[in-house]
């Protein structure tokens, strides 16, 4: 019997215990603590729930020891890796960080006050005054108000921002808030995936990351992220910039294998999938055309295409129908006919208003803060909601200051999406289907019982 067969038939058997963990990866808990040294290997496995999440490296394993993207560069004991853990397909899960939080006593430098927890002046040894994080993998991200260039040079926005709720405290508290001698909006957004970066194309402005696109490069980025969330002392140096983003660039995550699918990028499958097709440049952006996309799923949709084990057949079989759903099936956005294709295989640098921030999304969701934003009556208005918006982040707009922009956020990558949930940028859909069904209901899609099966099983084995 072939290597891929005896995999496929123990990881089908594995299924219930593999469910059961619900949330440990691999046999002990994998976590990667700032500056433990040791190698990440050129091709490393984790467990999660729905089978294995595979980090792969272009050019090899890894000395961690001394990498600055693993080792804390700043003063409260974090790095790169604290928030971009491989098990978690380079972001964090929040039931990991559930996890962390009693194996630590809540003393892991994730937990730092400075965005780990709802707002720097709650009592830190309380679970409660980091609930964002741990429910909704959430960090605080305090942006200067008004939005500042590049220069540093305010700009003069184009609407008013009000407070109307602050179950944080932050954005009313005296020294973290509007009020304060800095003014600051907090809101509350998922890390991004480290991994997969040479997949991004230009936006409308050019590469942009984060989920505002507020950095141009990933040497910002990183800068970013060391002097503020590792609260360093001191800007990187252009060598240990230099480090971190060839790491970075040259490392791929997706789910490598599925507990009912089997391995997700044997030789033969669809090259959609997995790590290796990923960095071997055959998995693209998911950018393929509708006439292509059929023959790519083309030996899972046939039966023979599959061993004879009945379950393994069938999910494939579902994974090649959600294709479709996910390539094919069109609704109207505004005033287009769309796919989700549209947006996900266009890169991952556009940003929009989806509507995960604004209006009855943010009624829905009130542990986060609520905004309204009144809009210049010379300003162009917002194009769905006008010039009196209600949002819990106001997205692009605390960047450009642009009153069209409120509520837009840079869309995310959907690889490795089985091992960091929950999904969207403020952690609102904490399953696939949660997040199936908001498309649904915000799109009016009217998905079958059927499609929206086959399109979550889809989205498990990116």
């Amino acid at each position: 019997m072939p290597k891929s067969t005896y995999f496929n038939l123990a990881l089908l058997l594995l299924a219930p215990a593999l469910q059961a963990q619900s949330g440990r990866y691999g046999p002990a808990h994998t976590w990667w603590e700032p500056g433990q040294g040791g190698y990440l290997s050129w091709d490393e496995s984790f467990d999660n729930a729905d089978g294995q999440v595979t980090i792969a490296n272009r050019k090899g394993s890894v000395q961690t020891k001394d990498h600055p993207f693993f080792e804390p560069l700043g003063t409260n004991g974090r790095a790169c890796v604290t928030c971009h853990q491989p098990a978690n397909a380079m972001s964090v899960a929040a039931a990991t960080l559930r996890e962390r939080w009693i194996e630590s006593g809540g003393r892991d430098p994730i937990f730092a006050a400075i965005d780990g927890s709802n707002c720097p002046d709650l009592p830190q040894d309380q679970s409660a005054s980091h609930s964002l994080l741990l429910e909704r993998g959430l960090f605080r991200i305090a942006l200067s108000w008004p939005p500042k260039g590049a220069d540093r040079d305010s700009i003069r926005p184009e609407f008013r921002i009000e407070v109307v709720r602050d179950p944080t405290g932050c954005n009313t508290s005296a020294a973290y808030g509007l009020r304060g001698a800095d003014p600051a909006v907090s809101v509350y957004r998922r890390p991004r995936v480290a991994a997969n970066l040479d997949q991004l194309t230009a936006g409308p402005e050019g590469l942009r990351f984060m989920t505002d696109g507020r950095e141009p490069t990933l040497e910002s980025q990183a800068t970013s992220a060391i002097l503020v969330h590792e609260q360093a002392r001191t800007r990187p140096t252009p060598d240990q910039l230099r480090r971190i983003v060839e790491f970075e660039t040259q490392l791929y995550a997706a789910q490598g294998a599925d507990v009912r699918g089997g391995l997700l990028d044997e030789s033969g499958g669809p090259p959609l999938l997995g790590p290796a097709n990923l960095s071997h440049g055959k998995a693209g952006r998911l950018a393929v055309s509708s006439d292509e996309m059929p023959r790519l799923f083309d030996i899972w949709r046939k039966p023979a295409g599959a061993p004879d084990l009945g379950l393994q057949r069938e999910f494939r079989a579902s994974v090649a129908r959600g294709s479709d759903v996910f390539f094919a099936r069109s609704f109207r956005y505004r005033v287009e006919a769309v796919t989700c294709a549209t947006c996900h295989a266009a890169g991952i640098t556009r940003w929009m208003d989806i509507g995960t921030t604004t209006a009855a999304a943010a009624k829905d969701s009130p542990d986060l803060p609520m905004f309204r934003i009144t809009c210049d009556p010379s300003a162009e208005p917002h194009p769905v909601f006008g010039r009196v918006i209600y949002t819990h982040d106001p997205g692009r707009a605390m960047i450009s200051g642009k009153c069209a922009d409120v509520g837009a956020i840079v869309l995310g990558q959907i690889r490795g999406l089985a091992a960091r949930a929950p999904y969207f940028s403020d952690g609102s859909a904490r399953t696939l289907r949660d997040l199936i069904d908001f498309y649904d209901r915000r799109f009016e899609i009217g998905y079958t019982a059927q499609e929206k099966q086959d399109l979550e099983n889809f989205l498990r084995v990116l």
